[in-house]
């Protein structure tokens, strides 16, 4: 019996214009000249500085709940510029950078703000946020580590922190975080469901099925979910279960991916016909997709195996389909050898 190799769907997300004040060095000369160039900030008057910058920053929110960012940026940058200490306006610009999706300008305000109050666990996070969702991953696990130090149980900290070293291909060093993230939520089916990424990336499928199911019953059936979830049933060869979970997916998102996976599960079942018709429904979503390719290659093939070698028509396009799956993705060592062996 041929095989087809398994496509995993694996799961399982700043130029603010406000300059700050820097301290010039005092130049040569007498002491009464030295003495000159300092600026001398006052205690009173930094007092007064930090309450305008505060009265600022609560004119600024006031313009943000009326919708009028861009006023609000201008008003804290001005707060910052009283006093560019006031880490309560960083942290103001960088939500409004993040609600504007700018991710870049959001990171650069929180990255401030957590240098200015490093026990913040706010700022701490967000910076960590904004680098993991610039891609910058490495950046953003010490962000998080840094906010855990502060709040070692805060479950969304612990699950981006999983899900970071996840995106990093380090799924031995995101199991902690993740494991952690379900002990301190344990009714929150996101934590379950990166949890079940986690356990498949490191084999564990068993283990990642009921992580999966646990947040089945415990969030919204995404397509993300249910996909993973069909694919930890067929890596434990449940593949009745695998099929009748993809037909509930395909049912409201007929995917090429979530196609080609009913099509694997019907073949295991022995399905032959249906796998069939599955891989061609893949193909008809996205031609190129190669792992949809590969399936039908195979039906093909079995159907040519089982005719007693007499279907060439199934052979033919077996190959043809083989050969237009490594033109796509070269890198694939069984196809190759299938097509060495029928071509």
């Amino acid at each position: 019996m041929l095989a087809v190799a398994a496509a995993v769907a694996v799961a399982a997300l700043p130029l603010s214009g406000c300059g700050l004040f820097r301290s010039k060095p005092a130049t040569s000369g007498s002491a009464t000249d030295s003495n000159a160039a300092r600026t001398v900030t006052r205690p009173g008057e930094a007092r007064a500085n930090s309450a305008r910058g505060l009265e600022t920053v609560e004119q600024a929110k006031t313009l943000k709940e009326q919708g009028r960012d861009d006023e609000a940026l201008v008003l804290l940058a001005r707060a910052i510029e009283v006093n560019p200490t006031l880490t309560v306006a960083h942290m103001e610009m960088g939500d409004i950078y993040e609600e504007k999706g700018d991710y870049k300008s959001a990171q650069k305000r929180y990255e401030r703000a957590a240098d200015l109050e490093p026990s913040s666990f706010d700022a701490q996070y967000k910076n960590g946020l904004m680098l993991q969702l610039m891609e910058r991953f490495t950046e953003a696990v010490r962000a998080y580590l840094r906010a855990l130090t502060l709040r070692p149980e805060d479950p969304q900290a612990n699950l981006n922190l999983a899900t970071a070293y996840l995106q990093q291909n380090e799924p031995a060093q995101a199991l902690p975080y993740a494991q952690r993230s379900v002990q301190y939520s344990p009714r929150s089916g996101p934590a379950y469901a990166n949890l079940g990424s986690v356990y498949s990336a490191l084999g564990r499928h068993e283990e990642a099925v009921r992580a999966y199911e646990s947040a089945a019953e415990l969030t919204e059936l995404t397509p993300a979910l249910l996909l993973n979830l069909a694919e930890g049933y067929g890596k434990t060869e449940r593949y009745e279960q695998m099929n009748n979970t993809l037909e509930a997916l395909i049912a409201s998102h007929p995917t090429a991916a979530a196609q080609e996976r009913r099509g694997f599960a019907l073949f295991k079942l022995r399905r032959y016909s249906e796998s069939e018709q599955a891989f061609r429904a893949s193909l008809a979503i996205d031609d190129r997709y190669y792992p949809a390719l590969n399936g039908l290659g195979v039906c093909l093939l079995n159907e040519y195996i089982n005719s007693g070698k007499e279907n060439q028509h199934a052979k033919t396009e077996a190959v043809e389909l083989l050969r237009k799956s490594v033109k796509i993705n070269k890198s694939q060592p069984k196809i190759m050898e299938l097509l060495g062996r029928f071509s």
